[in-house]
């Protein structure tokens, strides 16, 4: 605990911002889903035939996992793509069941003679629902409310996978790094944040239980409380104008991410936010493509197979250009390369390469029949991946290979639990867990030179950030970015810091 203590104090600027970010994404969500809820399970109670095709959509919601939602909604226009707007949308349909069912309960469980009081004095429909209906169902639906709003404070960790910010950016963090302690930081005010919630709902719901005359206006009026204090919170921590930087979900990334921002913000002073660690390459390029974010570091292997779904290639110049013109016609540009080829790595353990004198792909090749393999979701599923793969060199595993995080497979392949993995050359863990990467001798993977790819109107806006990003060009060699994944992965220190230090040594 000493050790998240000293990380808080380190990065209390940031920790109070993605703090903010959460709380905000939870109280918008919450208080969405109320406005569509009650209205809905109002409905239901009355009409329960013609309102249980909603009430059953939104019992489907309920079993998808959240990142499949959080998929699902990328490619939807308006409410979908990367950050907030298509997080908020998957919190609110989460939040819809419980609110509609406690709401459905607490109308329905009214005796029926305080119906028929109501009735006997002259009340209109409208004015038994308001008078007396929702003022007794009020505990009720303060409940579904209370249940809402912490399942929203933990499905609200897993929206940092598309750029919604928040604390899950230090879950995700931390699981790229391998690294309890960032895990931690954004675990522990998470539980909190669920707790403290849960707490102050469930002692507003036990208030109303004693004192009905409450009435419905009471949870209304705290949710829009708490609504404004969010929404001005995190108004407080954007910029109209910032320079969105993105970058996938693993160590090399989060460092590229980083070394890109300060370069930017060190360059031209417009303000930068970070998107770092979404989900993969499609949903970078995706929101690359929709606006959401200005820049990120890609491969050129990767986009001409994974992206634009051409056949590989092994002569570096081809690749480039084919992805240099590929990108130019959906509005976006490669700048020149920052100096080194992150190609994929077949990696065995070095006792193992050493013990049975493994130097290639095809010496590996007879002993897999007896070994497992471990690859990352990516690499299972892209054409330059895993099928071309066992097919070039004839591998055969005893299993059918483990689908695993790509920084998490290298931990997999040191304990024994894998046999064989597919990492990235640059991997610090490489070097750090005594591991062994095999020549790809029939040169089956194409080369994946790391480039800046912008959105063209970006830096036609912005003609200094062009100059900052052209100025990285060749300044990053494999050996750089090996020491620096090596410094994040195994020193644990902080992907900006690393970031921080290499622009510094470089501009000295």
């Amino acid at each position: 605990m000493t050790a998240v203590f000293r990380f808080w104090i380190a990065h209390q600027r940031e920790l109070m911002t993605l703090l903010g970010e959460h709380v905000f994404l939870v109280a918008v969500s919450t208080l969405v889903a109320v406005a569509i809820g009650v209205p809905l399970g109002i409905f239901a109670s009355r009409r329960p035939t013609l309102a249980s095709p909603f009430v059953a959509i939104a019992n489907v919601v309920q079993t998808v996992p959240s990142l499949a939602m959080f998929g699902f909604l990328l490619p939807v226009p308006l409410i979908g793509g990367v950050g907030a707007r298509a997080a908020l949308a998957v919190l609110v349909l989460y939040g819809l069941l419980p609110i509609v069912r406690s709401t459905i309960v607490g109308i329905t469980g009214i005796d029926k003679s305080v119906r028929e009081a109501g009735v006997a004095m002259g009340m209109t429909a409208s004015e038994l629902l308001r008078q007396v209906e929702l003022p007794l169902a009020t505990p009720a639906i303060v409940a579904g409310i209370r249940v809402a709003a912490v399942v929203g404070v933990g499905s609200a960790t897993i929206a940092a996978a598309i750029g919604a910010g928040g604390l899950g950016q230090y879950i995700y963090r931390g699981l790229s790094m391998v690294d309890s302690t960032v895990i931690l930081a954004g675990a522990i005010p998470a539980a909190l944040l669920a707790v403290a919630v849960d707490g102050g709902l469930l002692l507003l719901e036990r208030r109303l239980s004693s004192r009905r005359r409450m009435g419905w206006p009471a949870p209304v009026a705290a949710s829009l409380a708490i609504l404004v204090l969010a929404g001005s919170a995190a108004l407080a921590v954007r910029s109209p104008h910032a320079i969105v930087v993105g970058s996938k979900n693993f160590t090399e990334q989060l460092i590229l991410g980083e070394i890109v921002a300060q370069a930017i913000e060190r360059d031209t002073g417009l303000p930068v936010q970070r998107r770092l660690n979404l989900g993969g390459t499609l949903i970078c390029d995706r929101a690359l493509l929709n606006g959401d974010i200005d820049v990120y570091v890609e491969y050129t292997g990767t986009a001409l197979t994974a992206i634009f779904h051409r056949p590989a290639s092994n002569d570096p110049s081809t690749v480039m250009g084919t992805v240099r013109d590929l990108y130019a016609a959906s509005g976006r540009s490669v700048l020149p390369g920052l100096g080194y080829d992150n190609t994929f790595a077949v990696l065995v353990r070095g006792a193992d390469a050493r013990t049975r004198r493994l130097r290639t792909i095809d010496d590996a090749a007879p002993f897999t029949p007896g070994w497992r393999a471990g690859f990352g979701p990516e690499f299972l599923d892209r054409p330059d991946g895993y099928a071309g793969l066992v097919k070039t060199y004839g591998l055969r595993f005893r299993t059918e290979p483990s689908a695993m995080d790509l920084t998490l497979s290298y931990r997999a392949l040191a304990a024994g639990e894998v046999d064989l993995i597919a990492g990235d050359a640059t991997a610090g863990l490489i070097k750090a867990l005594d591991l062994v990467q095999l020549e790809d001798n029939r040169r089956y993977f194409p080369p994946y030179e790391a480039v800046p790819v912008a959105r063209s109107a970006t830096l036609l806006r912005y003609p200094s950030v062009k100059r900052s990003l052209e100025a990285l060009a060749g300044r990053i060699t494999a050996a750089d970015m090996r020491e620096m994944n090596y410094a994040a992965d195994a020193g644990h220190e902080d992907p900006a810091a690393v970031a921080r230090r290499f622009l510094d040594r470089l501009r000295q």
